[in-house]
């Protein structure tokens, strides 16, 4: 069931916090402080017990960090979120709140390649056993979910942006009793909202669009009530991976913007993939928006993409003529970006899992800025004539 909320023309959801700010200042206070002191000795016991819910310890509860998982979890249309220090510390808190030694796992292939390397490692280590599917054919998913315990999904999926009817999916999850997962930074609640569909969790790398200025690192994850809690009792206070004050006060700012930068980003990169299709040195396009219709719950695309170059481009003379475009390994914020396939190729962490993630040696992933399409373009368009003969 949707929220209701359209990111276009109803801003409700992401100013609702600047009614009521110390001093009424519009922007709203960090709250920079490690600790919370008490009134008196019962004040003190009653927290401690649980029968007043406040914040102690930043580590635990902080308002500035609480104000960013009440906007978000609205953005998701959440009951409640939970903020962490790094996309990474969100993906290994949810999964090991609900996954012990002995469990398995199903996950679409061609993941995030860090979560891939987790479950491929430390998971490992934990007797956690993974089985991956091709998430576009739903028997197969239906056959694998019996007897595990969470269904670990992205949609569109790293690099070669596969996407999936999450609804489908999450259906067969909860017939199976497994709890679903998604990565949704892709897409962000902007373009897709999971919990719509009936995934029970929905994580982002939070560096990304949602703070959307490449200067904080973070995650998050949406989700009920019940499920949240979990998390924050059994993973969060131990791992130690919480958001700290004044990167949720960046992330608060992040949120303001991101309908607006959304569709920038959309409009853009699709212009940029639609010219590559086009282009005679290029092979292959991996961009959702260029199918005849988006996958069943994604209401738009982002910046981030791929392509496959034909033989005989000198990628290495493409990438070094590129001038607005720079080499970097993250997206989601105002800059454009590329990372050449064959350097995930060869990163010397586990090279050969980069196979599972359907990288070729001749791709290129872009992220598509805010610079402007036509010089984006022309940046493109001139490296590709550099590096070709």
């Amino acid at each position: 069931m949707s929220n209701g909320f359209d990111p276009f023309n109803d801003a409700s959801l992401i100013v609702t916090h600047d009614v009521g700010n110390a001093y009424d200042a519009v922007v709203p206070p960090i709250v920079q402080t490690s600790l919370f002191t008490f009134t008196d000795y019962d004040d003190m016991i009653a927290s401690y017990r649980g029968e007043k819910i406040r914040p102690i310890y930043t580590r635990g509860l902080n308002p500035t960090v609480r104000m960013f998982e009440e906007m978000l979890a609205k953005l998701e249309g959440a009951e409640d979120a939970i903020g962490f220090a790094s996309g990474m510390s969100a993906i290994s808190s949810t999964v090991l709140s609900f996954v012990g030694p002995g469990d398995r796992i199903v996950a679409v292939r061609h993941l995030y390649p860090d979560a891939f390397r987790l479950f491929g490692t430390f998971f490992k280590r934990m007797n956690i056993e993974v089985t991956y599917v091709d998430g576009r054919d739903e028997e197969e998913v239906a056959r694998a979910l019996p007897g595990a315990k969470l269904l670990y999904l992205e949609s569109p999926t790293s690099w070669v942006m596969e996407t999936h009817d999450i609804a489908a999916l999450a259906a067969l999850a909860r017939s199976h009793g497994v709890i679903t997962t998604i990565d949704n930074s892709w897409a962000s609640p902007i373009f897709q909202q999971p919990i719509s569909l009936g995934v029970d969790l929905v994580l982002h790398s939070a560096s990304k669009y949602l703070g959307g200025h490449s200067d904080v690192v973070a995650g998050v994850v949406a989700g009920s009530k019940e499920l949240i809690g979990r998390i924050r009792a059994e993973a969060y206070p131990y791992l130690g991976g919480k958001l700290s004050p004044f990167d949720a006060w960046l992330l608060i700012r992040g949120l303001r913007t991101l309908p607006i930068r959304m569709k920038a980003h959309e409009q853009s990169a699709l212009a940029v993939a639609r010219r590559l299709q086009a282009h005679e040195a290029v092979e292959t396009v991996c961009h959702p928006g260029l199918a005849n219709q988006l996958a069943p719950g994604l209401t738009g695309t982002s910046g981030l993409f791929s392509f496959i170059f034909r033989d005989g481009i000198d990628i290495r003379k493409f990438s070094d003529h590129l001038k607005l475009f720079r080499l970097g390994v993250s997206w989601g914020g105002h800059e454009s970006l590329i990372v050449p396939g064959d350097v995930v190729l060869s990163q010397k962490a586990q090279p050969n899992s980069a196979v599972a993630f359907g990288i070729s040696s001749r791709s290129v992933r872009l992220h598509v800025g805010l610079e402007g399409t036509e010089a984006l373009w022309s940046d493109l368009e001139a490296a590709i004539a550099a590096a070709t003969g």
